[in-house]
């Protein structure tokens, strides 16, 4: 919380009347993944549009054997995710100042948070998902979203199977009530 604070005086990371909220709204919302997928050690995970490291830096603590490519097109929020990493001891955090078409990697998932609608997810992201897979379910997006979902989910590709889980089944707050964890399968 006192790292977000530091760096939320200085750049806009979370929204100030947010900020208090920290860990409900960003630390526990990002952790609503761990709910639905456990990341076996050895995977590697792209954060698109992370932000001040939501939801890789959470995700990172909970599954350290875990690699996480945190990625985003702002110079400034990349900073803060290297230092918050740094200063926690992050070891199996690797950001990047990118756009998602520009990179160059092959992971088993790639998780977002408030980024983009799913077919934009689905164009950005299918080419990095490796056709290996080894967890318990194939490699794929994960996407935190809003009710909206389910018209994104209509633009998707036929072929695309996507499946979602109210987060308010793992977590009571009504912070979560209008809140889901959205799987789309890679191709």
């Amino acid at each position: 919380m006192d790292l977000y604070k530091e760096w939320n005086e200085k750049i806009n990371l979370v929204s100030r009347k947010d900020i208090d909220e920290l860990y409900l709204h960003h630390v526990l919302h990002s952790l609503a993944i761990a709910k639905y997928l456990r990341f076996n050690p050895g995977a590697k995970v792209l954060d698109l549009g992370t932000g001040g490291g939501f939801p890789a830096i959470p995700l990172a603590i909970f599954f350290p054997e875990t690699q996480f490519f945190p990625v985003d097109s702002i110079a400034k929020k990349i900073k803060v995710v290297h230092d918050i990493s740094d200063r926690l001891g992050l070891k199996n955090i690797e950001a990047t100042v990118s756009r998602a078409e520009n990179l160059k990697i092959k992971v088993d998932f790639v998780v977002t948070r408030a980024v983009a609608s799913l077919k934009d997810l689905d164009t950005w992201s299918m080419k990095h998902i490796s056709e290996r897979s080894a967890h318990a379910i194939p490699n794929g997006i994960i996407a935190l979203k809003g009710p909206v979902f389910r018209e994104e989910a209509r633009l998707l590709p036929k072929k695309d199977y996507v499946e979602s889980y109210a987060i308010s089944k793992w977590f009571s707050e009504s912070y979560f009530e209008e809140k889901y964890v959205v799987y789309v399968q890679g191709r």
